[in-house]
Protein backbone atom coordinates (compact mmCIF):
# COMPACT_ATOMS: atom_id res chain seq x y z
CA UNK A 1 0.00 0.00 0.00
CA UNK A 2 1.36 3.41 -0.89
CA UNK A 3 1.47 6.31 1.48
CA UNK A 4 -1.06 8.15 -0.70
CA UNK A 5 -3.59 5.29 -0.56
CA UNK A 6 -3.00 4.95 3.20
CA UNK A 7 -3.70 8.68 3.60
CA UNK A 8 -6.90 8.36 1.54
CA UNK A 9 -8.03 5.39 3.61
CA UNK A 10 -7.25 7.23 6.84
CA UNK A 11 -9.15 10.28 5.57
CA UNK A 12 -12.20 8.10 4.79
CA UNK A 13 -12.09 6.60 8.30
CA UNK A 14 -11.87 10.06 9.86
CA UNK A 15 -14.82 11.30 7.77
CA UNK A 16 -16.88 8.22 8.65
CA UNK A 17 -16.04 8.55 12.36
CA UNK A 18 -16.97 12.26 12.32
CA UNK A 19 -20.26 11.45 10.58
CA UNK A 20 -21.03 8.61 13.03
CA UNK A 21 -20.20 10.90 15.96
CA UNK A 22 -22.61 13.57 14.70
CA UNK A 23 -25.36 10.95 14.21
CA UNK A 24 -24.69 9.65 17.71
CA UNK A 25 -24.98 13.13 19.23
CA UNK A 26 -28.18 13.83 17.27
CA UNK A 27 -29.70 10.57 18.53
CA UNK A 28 -28.70 11.49 22.11
CA UNK A 29 -30.52 14.85 21.71
CA UNK A 30 -33.61 13.06 20.39
CA UNK A 31 -33.56 10.57 23.25
CA UNK A 32 -33.13 13.37 25.79
CA UNK A 33 -36.21 15.09 24.37
CA UNK A 34 -38.12 11.79 24.41
CA UNK A 35 -37.17 11.19 28.06
CA UNK A 36 -38.38 14.69 28.94
CA UNK A 37 -41.71 14.05 27.20
CA UNK A 38 -42.08 10.71 28.96
CA UNK A 39 -41.39 12.33 32.32
CA UNK A 40 -44.08 14.94 31.63
CA UNK A 41 -46.48 12.19 30.60
CA UNK A 42 -45.62 10.31 33.79
CA UNK A 43 -46.41 13.44 35.79
CA UNK A 44 -49.80 13.71 34.08
CA UNK A 45 -50.56 10.06 34.73
CA UNK A 46 -49.63 10.43 38.40
CA UNK A 47 -51.92 13.48 38.57
CA UNK A 48 -54.73 11.51 36.93
CA UNK A 49 -54.29 8.62 39.36
CA UNK A 50 -54.23 11.03 42.28
CA UNK A 51 -57.38 12.74 41.05
CA UNK A 52 -59.15 9.45 40.37
CA UNK A 53 -58.30 8.13 43.82
CA UNK A 54 -59.39 11.38 45.43
CA UNK A 55 -62.84 11.05 43.83
CA UNK A 56 -63.10 7.34 44.65
CA UNK A 57 -62.08 7.73 48.28
CA UNK A 58 -62.20 11.40 49.36
CA UNK A 59 -61.35 10.52 52.97
CA UNK A 60 -57.81 9.36 52.14
CA UNK A 61 -56.17 11.90 49.80
CA UNK A 62 -52.60 10.91 50.72
CA UNK A 63 -52.88 7.33 49.42
CA UNK A 64 -52.83 8.02 45.63
CA UNK A 65 -49.42 9.70 45.63
CA UNK A 66 -47.95 6.79 47.56
CA UNK A 67 -49.58 4.28 45.20
CA UNK A 68 -48.43 6.19 42.14
CA UNK A 69 -44.90 6.27 43.51
CA UNK A 70 -44.89 2.55 44.24
CA UNK A 71 -46.35 1.81 40.80
CA UNK A 72 -43.72 3.86 38.98
CA UNK A 73 -40.73 2.80 41.11
CA UNK A 74 -40.39 -0.74 39.70
CA UNK A 75 -40.26 0.67 36.18
CA UNK A 76 -37.20 2.73 37.08
CA UNK A 77 -35.50 -0.20 38.75
CA UNK A 78 -35.84 -2.29 35.59
CA UNK A 79 -33.90 0.21 33.49
CA UNK A 80 -30.39 -0.71 32.59
CA UNK A 81 -27.68 1.67 33.79
CA UNK A 82 -27.15 2.95 30.25
CA UNK A 83 -30.85 3.58 29.58
CA UNK A 84 -30.83 7.06 31.06
CA UNK A 85 -28.25 9.66 30.23
CA UNK A 86 -27.92 10.93 33.77
CA UNK A 87 -28.42 9.35 37.14
CA UNK A 88 -30.14 12.45 38.50
CA UNK A 89 -32.97 12.10 36.00
CA UNK A 90 -33.72 8.56 37.08
CA UNK A 91 -33.32 9.10 40.81
CA UNK A 92 -34.79 12.62 40.80
CA UNK A 93 -38.25 11.55 39.64
CA UNK A 94 -39.48 9.62 42.72
CA UNK A 95 -38.76 12.52 45.01
CA UNK A 96 -40.50 14.71 42.43
CA UNK A 97 -43.63 12.61 42.83
CA UNK A 98 -43.62 13.25 46.58
CA UNK A 99 -43.14 16.98 46.00
CA UNK A 100 -46.04 17.16 43.56
CA UNK A 101 -48.51 16.31 46.30
CA UNK A 102 -48.20 19.95 47.39
CA UNK A 103 -48.60 21.40 43.89
CA UNK A 104 -52.08 22.03 42.49
CA UNK A 105 -53.13 19.53 39.86
CA UNK A 106 -52.85 20.58 36.23
CA UNK A 107 -56.59 20.08 35.76
CA UNK A 108 -57.41 22.39 38.67
CA UNK A 109 -55.12 25.08 37.28
CA UNK A 110 -56.65 24.75 33.80
CA UNK A 111 -60.14 25.10 35.30
CA UNK A 112 -58.97 28.22 37.10
CA UNK A 113 -57.69 29.64 33.80
CA UNK A 114 -60.92 28.76 31.99
CA UNK A 115 -62.88 30.52 34.72
CA UNK A 116 -61.20 33.77 33.72
CA UNK A 117 -62.49 33.58 30.14
CA UNK A 118 -65.95 34.47 28.84
CA UNK A 119 -65.31 32.92 25.43
CA UNK A 120 -64.29 29.35 24.49
CA UNK A 121 -60.50 28.84 24.40
CA UNK A 122 -58.22 26.67 22.32
CA UNK A 123 -56.02 24.20 24.21
CA UNK A 124 -53.00 25.97 22.70
CA UNK A 125 -54.13 29.33 24.14
CA UNK A 126 -54.70 27.79 27.56
CA UNK A 127 -51.26 26.18 27.49
CA UNK A 128 -49.59 29.48 26.57
CA UNK A 129 -51.42 31.26 29.39
CA UNK A 130 -50.52 28.41 31.75
CA UNK A 131 -46.82 28.64 30.84
CA UNK A 132 -46.85 32.39 31.54
CA UNK A 133 -48.53 32.00 34.94
CA UNK A 134 -46.64 28.84 35.96
CA UNK A 135 -43.12 29.00 34.44
CA UNK A 136 -41.94 26.24 36.77
CA UNK A 137 -44.24 23.75 35.03
CA UNK A 138 -44.14 22.97 31.32
CA UNK A 139 -46.75 20.42 30.23
CA UNK A 140 -46.61 19.44 26.57
CA UNK A 141 -49.50 20.45 24.30
CA UNK A 142 -50.64 16.81 24.31
CA UNK A 143 -50.68 16.68 28.11
CA UNK A 144 -52.84 19.84 28.22
CA UNK A 145 -55.27 18.39 25.63
CA UNK A 146 -55.46 15.07 27.49
CA UNK A 147 -56.13 16.85 30.77
CA UNK A 148 -58.85 18.99 29.19
CA UNK A 149 -60.47 15.91 27.66
CA UNK A 150 -60.35 14.22 31.07
CA UNK A 151 -62.15 17.24 32.53
CA UNK A 152 -64.72 17.04 29.71
CA UNK A 153 -65.34 13.38 30.58
CA UNK A 154 -65.92 14.39 34.21
CA UNK A 155 -68.33 17.14 33.18
CA UNK A 156 -66.21 19.95 34.60
CA UNK A 157 -65.38 21.42 31.18
CA UNK A 158 -67.37 21.61 27.96
CA UNK A 159 -65.94 20.95 24.50
CA UNK A 160 -67.04 23.09 21.55
CA UNK A 161 -66.21 22.33 17.94
CA UNK A 162 -65.88 25.21 15.49
CA UNK A 163 -64.98 23.93 12.05
CA UNK A 164 -61.76 21.98 12.67
CA UNK A 165 -60.96 23.67 15.98
CA UNK A 166 -61.80 22.30 19.41
CA UNK A 167 -62.41 24.88 22.11
CA UNK A 168 -63.13 24.56 25.80
CA UNK A 169 -65.23 26.43 28.36
CA UNK A 170 -65.93 25.91 32.02
CA UNK A 171 -69.12 23.92 32.65
CA UNK A 172 -71.85 25.80 34.47
CA UNK A 173 -73.50 24.13 37.48
CA UNK A 174 -76.25 21.82 36.30
CA UNK A 175 -74.86 21.49 32.74
CA UNK A 176 -72.59 18.53 33.41
CA UNK A 177 -75.29 15.94 34.01
CA UNK A 178 -73.31 14.82 37.07
CA UNK A 179 -75.21 15.27 40.35
CA UNK A 180 -73.60 17.77 42.67
CA UNK A 181 -71.23 19.09 40.01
Amino acid sequence: MTSQSAGTLRSRYVEQAASDLEENRQRQRELTEEISKLQQEESLLVDILTLAERYENPSDASRPAEQAQSRSAPRRQRRSPGAAHSKSQVTGTPSGVKGKAHQPLLGDLLIELLGGHDEPCLARELREEFLQKHPDRAPTPQVVRNTLESLVAKGRVQRHRQRRSVMYTLSQPGESGIPGA
